[in-house]
């Protein structure tokens, strides 16, 4: 049987706008690896800074795109928990491993099995498509021996550790699913977010939530802290003015706890300082048990039951190759408290 037709948004050079849809090859899986036909892409961050300053380390043409969610079409040598047919999200890491296969912004991508998981039906392909490289990222900062290091996450109900930590920036996709992941780990989360987006970050289980804006924003998560045991940081905006803040509050608890960053630290600190982690060390060796319990143990049952919400949500804005450049101009204007998405 033929194979069916791939196309992708392609990048063809740096700084190149729009992208071209052309093309592409239907990729074939390789050991550990399954072809998934997408259903919907969410956009990041890193898709407009790569599109609006090259960042110095693709191949050109390149296609873009971290997040998918859709249905397996084909698997691989070796792949054990997946068949034909079934609904799955998945985090894709064509940044890191150079193949453009491994990317989103395309009609058939190459998805490891370590960082995909089912979806129950009650939840849409855009629903599941805001999480995957929040997951990964938050996996990263919460739970790798070099960062974190909390107790992994439990689908059912967690067992208490008695431990605080803060998570600045609790309404962007990274921070919402850093403060479920954690509370599925037992931990107490204090937050920060816009006075309009609290109950969005109450309904994700933290103990407290500051505006961030507030004046007094640095008092009062010293406040909620203090008599606590305090276990660390996860900065989700990891921009100059929340490092400041946060270097603010730790200078005020005089605590040396480690904080997590999702870019790198602009600041002069003494070692070890800030640990910035990436997303796609999540799957490598010697973080693999940490890919296992959260795409392998923990999404599947979490997304059945509850415990673990598609959140920020997800707005659609386009269907189809075509859209993805208006949904990265759409990203790089700003939102709050959403993931954009495109169907196909």
């Amino acid at each position: 049987m033929a194979q069916p037709q791939n196309q992708a948004a392609w990048i063809t050079a740096p700084n190149k706008k729009p992208f071209d849809i052309q093309d592409a090859p239907y990729p074939s899986p390789g050991l550990g690896e399954l072809v998934i036909k997408s259903a919907a892409t969410a956009i990041n961050p890193v898709d407009w800074q790569i599109q609006a300053r090259d960042q110095g380390f693709l191949k050109y043409p390149f296609i873009l795109g971290e997040d998918v969610a859709g249905v397996v079409v084909e698997v691989g040598p070796e792949v054990t928990r997946f068949s034909k047919g079934q609904r799955v999200l998945a985090y894709l890491d064509g940044l890191g491993t150079g193949n453009p296969a491994h990317s989103s912004f395309q009609l058939y991508v190459l998805a490891k099995e370590i960082l995909t998981a089912e979806i129950p039906d009650s939840v849409a392909f855009e629903q599941a498509a805001v999480l995957p490289i929040a997951l990964a990222t938050s996996a990263a900062g919460l739970f790798q021996e070099d960062a974190l290091n909390f107790p992994l996450p439990s689908a059912e109900e967690p067992k208490p550790t008695g431990k605080t930590v803060l998570v600045w920036g609790g309404a962007s996709s990274v921070g919402a699913t850093a403060i479920q992941l954690a509370v599925a780990a037992g931990l107490t989360v204090i937050s920060t977010a816009s006075s309009k987006n609290f109950e969005l970050v109450k309904s994700l289980g933290v103990s407290e939530v500051y505006d961030y804006k507030s004046p007094s924003v640095i008092e009062d998560v010293v406040n909620a802290i203090s008599g606590t045991d305090f276990a660390g940081v996860f900065d989700a905006i990891s921009e100059t003015s929340t490092f400041d803040a946060v270097r603010a509050i730790l200078a005020k608890l005089e605590s040396n706890v480690k904080v997590v960053t999702t870019s790198p630290y602009d600041r002069p600190t003494e070692q070890p300082g800030p640990k910035f982690v990436i997303a796609v060390t999540v799957a490598q060796d010697p973080h693999k048990h940490v890919a296992k319990a959260i795409w392998n143990d923990f999404v599947p049952k979490a997304l059945e039951n509850g415990r673990l919400k598609t959140k920020p949500n997800p707005e659609v804005v386009g269907k189809g190759l075509h859209d993805i450049q208006h949904a990265v101009d759409v990203l790089k204007e700003g939102v709050s408290a959403k993931k954009i998405v495109v169907n196909f």
